[in-house]
């Protein structure tokens, strides 16, 4: 479904069919895979049985910084749990983005007091990390609810995590671009190299190291 500005509005018929059987969800959802720099943040939440929808919840990367924040509040109160796993640029460059974000959604989980039946992600596979009967879902930031809603803490944390670490790396702006590849980032690449904070194992930090 989409609204009338074309932003897809993800759904509860998943968890409405689940909850059926009294059972609790967990959503999860991540910020920063892509990024050139800093950590992936990885979210885990579980929300009310029978909780009403939200208006303007979907994927964070849809929204505007003041509507996530405005929206982190509103789900991080409603929340029956959540859980964030952090996982640092030098862990990336060690085991691969993919088994970071795996490794931070299983931190996610750890943090919570209460223990869920079954788990929704973003096409993510986690039955080696988590025993946790789940369900993999492409695109499923913008299909289903707990995972947009997931992906909302995930975004603001990080998001959050890369402005203060701006003050101490002042030469990259990281509070405007988060440490994503765009031209602001690369024009500041190109003037003060690479940092300590970089994904070194990323072949476009690569490209600045040789």
């Amino acid at each position: 479904m989409y609204n009338c500005f074309m932003k897809p509005i993800p759904d509860l018929k998943r968890e409405k069919e689940l909850w059926k059987d009294g059972r609790l969800l967990i959503g999860i959802d991540e910020a920063g895979r892509g990024a050139w720099a800093g950590p992936v943040v990885v979210a885990a939440v579980i929300l009310p049985i029978k909780h009403k929808q939200v208006d303007g919840i979907t994927d964070s990367k849809l929204i505007t910084s003041a509507k996530r924040t405005e929206l982190y509040e509103i789900i991080t109160d409603m929340a029956l749990d959540f859980g964030i796993g952090i996982i640092d640029h030098k862990t990336i460059d060690q085991i691969g983005i993919l088994n970071a974000t795996k490794l931070g959604a299983k931190e996610a989980v750890s943090m919570m007091k209460i223990k869920a039946d079954y788990m929704l992600t973003d096409a993510l596979d986690l039955r080696e990390q988590i025993d946790c009967e789940q369900e993999s879902i492409i695109k499923g930031d913008q299909k289903i609810y707990s995972i947009s809603c997931a992906s909302i803490i995930a975004k603001v944390t990080r998001d959050n995590l890369m402005s203060a670490l701006a003050g101490e790396y002042s030469k990259y702006s990281f509070h405007k671009h988060k440490g994503y590849g765009t031209k602001l980032h690369q024009q500041k690449l190109a003037e003060h190299g690479v940092s300590d904070i970089h994904r070194r194992s990323y072949k476009p930090i690569k490209a600045y190291l040789e």
